[in-house]
C-alpha cells in the first residue's frame, strides 16, 4: 500500500511519522481495529503490544489530556489525576475529535490538531514492538515503544488501575 492509497486521516499520520524521520509504516485493514482485542486480532499479535489511546479533559484548565496504554490495562484515573494536578472527565466523542483531530477508535499517538499534555504507560517499554492508530478504526502501525516518549514529548509513567 502507498501512502496515495491511505485515507486522508492516514495520510496525516504517515505525514507526521515521515516528518520525525521514523521509519515506521501505516497500513489500512478491512477489519476494525477501533477497540484493542479487535487491533490485536486484526494484527495477529498479543492485546498487551497494542497502544490504547485515551484522551481525557482536564475540569479545571479544560484541556485534554492524553494516555497511551497498553491495551490490557486499565487506567488509573487517580493516579492519572496525580499526574496532571486536577481533576479529570473522560472526554467525550465530540470533544476527542476537537482535541486531536481525528475519531475515536483511530486516534493516534501524533498529528494531532494541537499540542497535548501525553502519560505514556510504562508497561509498553517492555515490548520490542507496539501497535498504535494511525488515524482511522482500520488503520494502524508498528512502532518501538521507546519512540512514544519522541514522537509525544510524553511523560512515562506508572498509570495501571
Amino acid at each position: 500500500m502507498t501512502e496515495s492509497d491511505l485515507s486522508s486521516s492516514a495520510r496525516t499520520v504517515q505525514a507526521a511519522l515521515d516528518a520525525l524521520g521514523l521509519p515506521c509504516q501505516v497500513v489500512e485493514l478491512s477489519k476494525s481495529t477501533r477497540t484493542s482485542q479487535e487491533a490485536a486480532s486484526a494484527i495477529g499479535t498479543t492485546v498487551a503490544q497494542i497502544v490504547k489511546t485515551l484522551v481525557f479533559k482536564g475540569r479545571q484548565s479544560g484541556q485534554a489530556v492524553l494516555v497511551l496504554a497498553s491495551g490490557v490495562n486499565r487506567v488509573s484515573e487517580e493516579r492519572l489525576m496525580a499526574l496532571t494536578g486536577e481533576l479529570i472527565d473522560k472526554a467525550n466523542a465530540d470533544f476527542v475529535r476537537e482535541a486531536t483531530g481525528f475519531v475515536i477508535g483511530g486516534v493516534p499517538p501524533l498529528g494531532h490538531s494541537q499540542p497535548l499534555r501525553t502519560w505514556i504507560d510504562e508497561d509498553l517499554l517492555q515490548f520490542n514492538e507496539v501497535w498504535a492508530a494511525a488515524g482511522t478504526p482500520h488503520a494502524v502501525f508498528c512502532l518501538d515503544p521507546h519512540d512514544l516518549i519522541r514522537m509525544t514529548g510524553g511523560q512515562i509513567a506508572a498509570i495501571k488501575a
